[in-house]
């Protein structure tokens, strides 16, 4: 089975970036993406991107996250500036985001500091 594994998270001010990796072998994947779960709060999707082009985000992420893949290198970004103390959370990798069923990653920390 294909596992993502993530990497690229820490700690950093307000304001400041991260970015975010995710290493995905084996099959090729048509729909993967990027959730998060912040402490006491449910899992949810902040971007995925399709094969076809399609990309998707978050409200609360628009404008200061941004999704890419390198096919090449197998290898999920997200380009995560501007950050604040609400995106806090640990990060995953998910695949099969449109057509399931969804492989979570094991995630990654991410902590903003105000």
């Amino acid at each position: 089975q294909v596992q993502p594994v993530e990497s690229g998270g820490g700690l950093v001010q307000a304001g400041g970036s991260l970015r975010l990796s995710c290493a995905v072998s084996g099959t090729r994947i048509d729909s993967m993406g990027w959730g998060r779960q912040a402490p006491g709060e449910q899992r949810d999707l902040v971007a995925y991107l399709t094969s076809g082009g399609s990309i998707w985000y978050a409200d609360s992420v628009k404008g200061r996250f941004t999704i890419s893949r390198d096919s090449a290198k197998n290898t999920l970004y997200l380009q995560m500036n501007s950050l604040k103390p609400e995106d806090t959370a640990v990060y995953y990798c998910v695949l099969n985001v449109l057509t399931g069923p969804e492989r979570w990653g094991q995630g990654t920390q991410v902590t903003v500091s105000s």
